[in-house]
C-alpha cells in the first residue's frame, strides 16, 4: 500500500489516541478534526456518517434510561447480584453468553446495545471489574456472527461454496461449537485480567471524588432492603419484551413489515429503533418516571458519549477505508494468491480495514475459491472475519468503555493496548484452532 495510506493511517491512529487521553467526548470530537484533515488536508471525500448505528445506540439508550429513573435497572441489579452473590465473578461468563445468544438470533452484534449498561452496572457493585465481562460480550457479540444463519457473512459464505456442495448446515456445524468453545476457554484467562477493583488505582481514586461518591452512595441505598415498586417491574418487563422482540424480529424475518418497494423485510437498523423508542414512550406513559431525572441519569450520560464518539471517529475511520479501498483491497488480495496458507490472517487484516464481515467474504472467498483453497479450510477460518476489535472504532466497543464508570475498560495510552485486544486475540486463536479441528473432523 502507498505511503499516503499509512500518512492518513497514522492521522486516525493520533486522533484515537488523544481523544482517549482527554476522554468524555474527546474522543468523538478529536475526529472532527480528523476528519478536517483528511478532507481539508489530504483531500479524502467523506463517507457519510454512521447515521443508524448512532440512532440504533439513541434509541437503545432512551430505553433503558427512562426505566433507569423508573428504577428497573436497580431493580434488574438486584435480581442479578442474588444470583450472582455465591460467585459474581461468573458474569465474565454469563455476559458473553446473553450477548453471543442475541447476535445468532438477531443476525446483527449491535443488539448488545440493550445489555452493555446492565453488565456494567451488576460488575461494579458486586465488586467485578466491568472490564473482563464488558470485553467479552462485545467480543461475543461480534463472533456470533459467523454462527448465525441469518447474517449477510454467513449467507454469502454459502452461496460462494455451494457449488462445492456446502450446505448452510455444514458451515454452523463448524462456526458455533467453534466460536462458542474459543469464547468460552478466552473467558477463563480473561476472568483474571486486570487488578481486582478494590486494587485498581484509577478506581480508587475516583473513590476520592466526593461527586462520584456520592452517586455511589445513592445507588447503594437503592439496593438496600427497600421494597421494589411497582414501576420498576414494569419498566424492566416493557425493557425485556422489546429486547426479545427484536431478537425475534431478527430471528423471524416475516414478522417485520415488507414494503412494495424492493420487496425485502423492513431492515434490522430502523427495526430496533423504532421498537426501543416505542419501549421508551411505553415506559414513561405508563411507569410515569421523572422527565429530569432521565436525562440526568449515568445511562443517558453515557450513552449520549457513545453517541459522539461513534460519530467522530467511526466517520474518521470509515473515511479513511473508503478513500483506499481499492488499494486495500487489491493489497490482500495479492497476499492470498501468492501464499493461500495466508487465507485466515487476510481475512483478519481486511476485516480490520473494512470493518464488515460481509464484505471481507464478498472479496476474499471468490479468491480463494479461485485459488483451489479446500472447502473446510475456508469455513475452519471464517472466524477470522471478526477483527473489528484490533483498532477501538466500532460502536459497541465505544459504547463498552463510555458504560464503564470505573474507567478500567478503556483505550490504552498507545492505542493498540486497549482493553479489547486481549479478549478478542485470544478468542480469536482458540476460535480459529477450535474451527480448523471441527471443519477437519466434520466435513
Amino acid at each position: 500500500m502507498s505511503a499516503m495510506f499509512f500518512i492518513q493511517f497514522a492521522v486516525v491512529l493520533l486522533c484515537i489516541l488523544i481523544g482517549a487521553q482527554v476522554g468524555g467526548i474527546g474522543l468523538g470530537v478529536l475526529g472532527g478534526i480528523g476528519l478536517a484533515v483528511l478532507a481539508f488536508g489530504f483531500g479524502l471525500e467523506p463517507t457519510s456518517p454512521p447515521i443508524d448505528v448512532m440512532l440504533m445506540i439513541m434509541a437503545v439508550v432512551s430505553a433503558a434510561a427512562a426505566m433507569q429513573a423508573s428504577g428497573g435497572l436497580d431493580y434488574m441489579i438486584k435480581i442479578a447480584t442474588k444470583v450472582l452473590h455465591k460467585n459474581p465473578k461468573h458474569i465474565t461468563f454469563i455476559a458473553p453468553m446473553v450477548t453471543y445468544t442475541f447476535t445468532v438470533l438477531a443476525g446483527t452484534g449491535h443488539v448488545a446495545y440493550s445489555v452493555l449498561p446492565v453488565i456494567a452496572e451488576v460488575s461494579r457493585r458486586n465488586g467485578v471489574r466491568p472490564e473482563r465481562p464488558l470485553t467479552m460480550a462485545v467480543i461475543a457479540s461480534q463472533f456470533a456472527i459467523v454462527a448465525s444463519p441469518i447474517a449477510a457473512a454467513v449467507v454469502a459464505t454459502v452461496t460462494y461454496l455451494e457449488p462445492q456442495h456446502v450446505t448452510l448446515a455444514d458451515v454452523l456445524k463448524v462456526t458455533i461449537p467453534a466460536t462458542i468453545l474459543g469464547i468460552g476457554l478466552a473467558c477463563v484467562f480473561v476472568n483474571k485480567m486486570g487488578k481486582e477493583l478494590n486494587d485498581d488505582p484509577h478506581y480508587q481514586a475516583l473513590l476520592q471524588n466526593p461527586d462520584y461518591v456520592k452517586a455511589h452512595e445513592t445507588e447503594l441505598a437503592a439496593d438496600s432492603g427497600a421494597p421494589v415498586s411497582k414501576q420498576a417491574k414494569w419498566s424492566v418487563g416493557i425493557f425485556l419484551f422489546a429486547a426479545l422482540l427484536v431478537v425475534l424480529m431478527g430471528a423471524m424475518p416475516e414478522l417485520r413489515p415488507v414494503f412494495e418497494e424492493g420487496g425485502k423485510p423492513m431492515g434490522m437498523a430502523h427495526t430496533i429503533e423504532i421498537v426501543m423508542l416505542s419501549a421508551a414512550a411505553l415506559i414513561i406513559l405508563v411507569c410515569k418516571p421523572d422527565g429530569d431525572a432521565i436525562t440526568k441519569g449515568s445511562v443517558f450520560h453515557a450513552g449520549m458519549r457513545a453517541v459522539i464518539a461513534v460519530f467522530g471517529v467511526a466517520w474518521l475511520g470509515d473515511t479513511l477505508m473508503h478513500g483506499h479501498l481499492a488499494e486495500v483491497q487489491e493489497t490482500v488480495k495479492h497476499l492470498v494468491e501468492n501464499a493461500p496458507w495466508t487465507f485466515a490472517f487476510a481475512l483478519f487484516v481486511l476485516s480490520v480495514l473494512v470493518n464488515s464481515q460481509g464484505a471481507t467474504v464478498a472479496t476474499l472467498f471468490p479468491i480463494g475459491i479461485t485459488l483451489g483453497i479446500p472447502a473446510p479450510i475456508m469455513i475452519g477460518t471464517f472466524v477470522a472475519v471478526n477483527g473489528y476489535f484490533f483498532i477501538p472504532n466500532y460502536g459497541p466497543i465505544i459504547a463498552a468503555i463510555d458504560f464503564d464508570s470505573t474507567g478500567t475498560t478503556k483505550i490504552g495510552k498507545y492505542i493498540f493496548n486497549h482493553s479489547f485486544m486481549l479478549p478478542g486475540l485470544l478468542s480469536m486463536a482458540f476460535s480459529l484452532g477450535f474451527g480448523l479441528l471441527f471443519a477437519n473432523i466434520l466435513l
